[in-house]
């Protein structure tokens, strides 16, 4: 047993003795499905803070012949699985974080010999496991492999954390091709390949394709984009937010707004560990895992002078989603050279979510929408767009109120001030415009965009999740009168979404004139 060579289970014994442990024992299910196939190297790609390392943590307790977890996994999910017990530490793993390393090398002023330093540890662990073995002691990471197979005809998994860190910092170019001499000696020897029973490395963005994909080949990827029959494994379920809500008394609609959003499959969609754990310790719903970065990653790249990217952060800053093409980009940040690289970066990055069906993207949920407005605060291109988000909370109280010509003249000059008058004409963008008028709303309301209802769909319905306010159903018309949409939100019954709504309804016709560019308000109060 050593720290790097078959860990002990120290790091597992420590997650559950946490208050909060949510058990993803499941995904050792999948992974002994692979082991030992020709499926068996794997890279798991998630934003920062969504539990990689955890997962790390428990497949490493699970398979390490350095310890004994019998007792805790059969008391797991994994253990009401037939055979669950089937590689139970029975393998030898290899268990690096190469973030921890990269960030050690750094303080002791070693970083460029961070890959040897990696060898020479691992070669004297091997060297003190295997006494009947003659190791030299200055054998690769590799070669200490090779040798214990081919003695011992015994197995290994790799476990690498934060596989793309050198990638993402951009090291020195000696030290990059260091690093891929070290991965080319673990996962291109055909020689070795036997001796590999599973390989399972994780980061923050997939392969990096024009870097190490060469040396990485033979690795299925499970990402964002795609992430298979993992979906569910990394991050926590709706499900398994719903049984923490319960267990802790917290409001479930209210923390899925603020931190779900993550699409992973039809069925599937997560939420950020961190926050929720930290929200359900603070009893409070803010930004945790924003806090935890700077935002100016994300500036930096939504500033970019990419044609057409300003008005598709508009719309996503209102609600909406964009289309986006996640095929061209390459997994660097050099590649970062058009809209649809940013966006499929920050998707990588968890500042976006992908729905595969469609194939837009979107900002998931509350958290992350704060960062997003943030990031633009200071800007001088998005300072029109924070002007209107600045007076959107004016707007609603207007709105509230029943001020009409006040609600008309604000968004006079929300689209005055942000939208292309061409595009404004379209429905959608119309829609969009009002969304991010209203953008303070979203403090007080669930917004719901064409919503089915009565004969029909509500153009913008806004439910409030905080007491004593009313619920608003808005109809757009373009060229018609304010009055006639206030009479098809009647004649429609657009207010049978908010049956179970027991406050004061508001009725709100909005109209835009295309030859006066000017917006008509009609507000109705409805005693529910």
């Amino acid at each position: 047993m050593g720290l790097y060579l078959n860990p002990n289970a120290e790091a597992l014994k420590q997650s559950l003795r946490n208050e909060i442990y949510v058990d993803k024992s499941m995904i050792v299910s999948e992974l002994n499905k692979l082991a030992e196939t020709d499926h068996d190297f794997l890279c798991i790609s998630r934003p920062r803070r969504f539990g990689k390392s955890m997962v790390g943590n428990l497949i490493s307790a699970y398979y390490s012949k350095g310890c004994d977890t019998r007792e805790i996994f059969s008391q797991m999910k994994i253990g009401q699985v037939p055979d669950y017990d089937k590689y139970l530490n029975k393998l030898n793993v290899i268990k690096l974080d190469l973030n921890g390393w990269y960030q050690n090398s750094i303080q002791r002023r070693r970083k460029e010999y961070l890959i040897a330093d990696i060898h020479e540890t691992l070669a004297g662990e091997f060297k003190e496991s295997f006494g009947s073995i003659a190791f030299s002691g200055e054998e690769t990471l590799d070669q200490c492999i090779l040798k214990v197979y081919a003695k011992t005809g015994e197995k290994f998994v790799i476990i690498i954390d934060e596989y793309d860190v050198l990638v993402r910092e951009r090291v020195p170019e000696e030290l990059f091709q260091d690093y891929l001499s070290f991965l080319n000696g673990l996962f291109k020897d055909t020689t070795l390949r036997p001796a590999i029973a599973l390989a399972y490395i994780t980061g923050i963005i997939p392969i990096v394709r024009d870097k190490v994909q060469s040396k990485l080949n033979e690795f299925t990827e499970y990402t964002m984009l795609r992430p298979r029959q993992f979906a569910g494994m990394i991050g926590f379920t709706e499900e398994e937010v719903k049984e923490l809500c319960e267990t802790y008394d917290m409001d479930y609609d209210e923390c899925l707004r603020w931190y779900d959003g993550y699409k992973m499959s039809d069925t599937i969609r997560v939420c950020n560990p961190l926050s929720i754990v930290t929200a359900i310790h603070d009893r409070e719903f803010d930004s945790y895992w924003t806090a935890t970065g700077s935002f100016e990653a994300l500036r930096d790249y939504i500033l970019m002078d990419f044609e057409g990217i300003r008005q598709d952060v508009i719309k996503m800053i209102s609600g909406g989603s964009v289309p986006v093409n996640v095929l061209k980009y390459q997994n660097t940040m050099e590649s970062v050279n058009s809209k649809d690289n940013v966006f499929t970066y920050l998707i990588h990055l968890g500042y976006l979510c992908y729905n595969r069906k469609d194939k837009t993207c979107s900002i998931p949920n509350e958290e992350v929408r704060i960062e997003w407005i943030n990031s633009i605060e200071d800007s001088a291109d998005y300072k029109k767009v924070m002007a209107v988000v600045n007076a959107s909370k004016k707007l609603l109280d207007d709105t509230i109120q029943g001020n009409e010509e006040a609600v008309a003249r604000a968004l006079d000059a929300a689209h005055t001030e942000v939208t292309n008058p061409l595009t404004y004409n379209d429905e959608h963008c119309f829609q969009s415009a009002i969304c991010l008028a209203y953008f303070y709303a979203n403090t007080r309301y669930t917004l719901v965009k064409e919503l089915p209802t009565g004969k029909g769909y509500a153009d913008l319905v806004l439910i409030p999740y905080l007491p004593n306010i009313p619920a608003l159903v808005i109809e757009l018309k373009h060229n018609k009168s304010a009055e006639s949409a206030l009479q098809q939100i009647k004649d429609k019954n657009y207010c049978q979404a908010l049956n179970h709504y027991k406050g004061d309804l508001l009725f709100v016709g909005i109209s835009y004139d295309e030859k006066t560019k000017e917006h008509t308000c009609r507000i109705e109060k409805v005693k529910n």
